[in-house]
């Protein structure tokens, strides 16, 4: 039992464990987690966890680590191989355990891995994982614990047959998908080609390299070659997956991008036919089309904490049938199991789109304004949020019609929203505008270069 390991504090994140490997993360760093995660399964009387993990090149030792601890710890463990990460919250449900490890580096660089963690029905967050970190670092003895045992079992056919049976496509569709390289490869074609689609294939050998581009469909960089390709061909549509294929993106035949807060849109509007009234979750980075396009569907907005573990917590609370983020996690609640999972997010849009002749009109006419990609401003570790804290107390937005301060700072204007909140994930600020036009967006901004600099006069604002 690894009981010498120096924990490197800053890997134990606000959503999850994500660090470089093997200098952060290492097999070492796997069974010691495991064990602490065995200890606070017999304290949540669970008995089993299932594991899979993502196709970077670290991850077969981190998962055969992680679960030699947790059957050390007195827990069994069910093996799923290499599989999305949804697969292993798939696997979580419907192995009536709501409790599982996804390991994966998600979009990060080739040399970082990560562990998702889920117990008892819940994904750990926050102070969930500084109390990991608590345990790992004095780890109780495991005197009289009897060993679990571990188990292999294959997921993918279930999970293919369950989509393609309760999503159902009105007409033949071709599309594109590109994996990235990253671990959607290994199932996204198949599902595609079960749901009725013919699919050209970019990038769906898995390889923990990312020879091709980085499989993050949040830079608009990474869907080119998917562009170009959907532009050339005579696909009707391109899908786009991240590492660990929990998040979406979308490309249309004339090249623009659907951006994940437009799909929640149409995905909104489609789940409150069947669900009226009902209450749709999004994320404060989300335009405020979103909101308005809810209300217009007969449903209740409610924006929430940026975060997939703050969202799916969000989720199980107010019991909505959908949610959204702007980094491209979609979790529905209806007909599926309220996680983020990206292959279903793309079953489920093609379902609607298949309702269409020309798909592309349907996306592009969904609203948007102008706005900007995510402004970051690098700032030393800590000094994020307590600059977000003081904007949250003392920032003067005159001109705002009204500032929500659930997550950061997010001003609204007649004409548009800015909005800037700490990241949970990195020491930067994040900043985001949008307005009706550039003018609109360029007042927006020096209101809030005027609040920032008020508090900071030194700052250096890269806005």
């Amino acid at each position: 039992m690894p009981n010498t390991v120096n924990l490197p504090k800053d890997v134990f994140k606000a959503y999850d464990i994500r660090g470089t490997v093997p200098e952060q993360l290492n097999a070492d760093f796997a069974c010691l987690l495991g064990l602490a995660l065995a200890q606070q399964a017999r304290t949540e009387s669970v008995n089993t966890l299932v594991v899979g993990y993502d196709g970077r090149l670290s991850s077969p030792e981190l998962a055969q680590a992680l679960q030699q601890g947790l059957t050390q710890g007195g827990i069994n463990t069910i093996d799923l191989g290499m599989v999305p990460t949804p697969v292993v919250y798939y696997g979580a449900y419907t192995q009536h355990t709501g409790s599982g490890v996804a390991i994966t580096g998600s979009h990060n660089p080739s040399n970082y891995n990560g562990f998702k963690i889920m117990m008892g029905g819940r994904t750990l967050h926050g102070s969930d994982i500084q109390q990991l970190a608590q345990i790992m670092a004095e780890p109780d003895a495991l005197d009289g614990i009897k060993p679990g045992s571990s188990t292999k079992l294959d997921l993918l056919d279930a999970y293919v047959k369950e989509i393609s049976s309760t999503v159902l496509l009105q007409r033949p569709m071709k599309i594109a998908i590109d994996c990235g390289n990253g671990v959607g490869g290994v199932i996204a074609s198949r599902l595609f080609q079960e749901l009725g689609c013919s699919v050209d294939e970019l990038y769906c050998e898995v390889d923990g390299t990312f020879p091709n581009h980085h499989p993050d469909p949040a830079d608009p960089h990474n869907l080119e070659d998917l562009i170009r390709h959907v532009k050339e061909t005579d696909c009707e549509i391109g899908l786009a997956f991240d590492g660990d294929a929990d998040r979406l993106g979308v490309v249309t035949k004339s090249g623009e991008i659907i951006w994940p807060d437009r799909q929640l849109i149409l995905f909104a509007q489609d789940v409150l036919q069947r669900k009226p009234g009902s209450t749709i979750i999004f994320d404060v980075k989300c335009s405020r089309h979103v909101a308005r396009a809810i209300k217009h569907a007969g449903g209740k907005p409610q924006m929430w904490q940026t975060g997939h573990s703050l969202i799916k917590a969000k989720l199980a609370e107010t019991g909505a049938p959908l949610a959204g983020e702007m980094s491209g996690h979609i979790f529905f609640k209806e007909r599926w199991y309220g996680f983020d999972d990206g292959l279903y997010a793309g079953a489920r849009l093609l379902e609607i789109l298949s309702e269409h002749e020309d798909v592309s009109a349907v996306l592009e006419d969904l609203p948007k304004d102008i706005s900007t990609p995510e402004i970051k401003l690098n700032m030393s570790e800590g000094q994020p949020h307590a600059l977000v804290a003081r904007l949250q107390e003392q920032g003067k937005f005159p001109m705002a019609t009204s500032i929500s301060t659930i997550d950061g700072v997010r001003a609204e204007y007649a004409d548009g929203f800015g909005l800037a909140r700490a990241s949970n994930t990195t020491p930067v600020v994040v900043l985001r505008f949008e307005g009706d036009t550039e003018q609109d967006i360029e007042r927006i901004k020096e209101e809030f270069r005027q609040a920032l600099v008020a508090l900071e006069p030194t700052l250096s604002l890269p806005f």
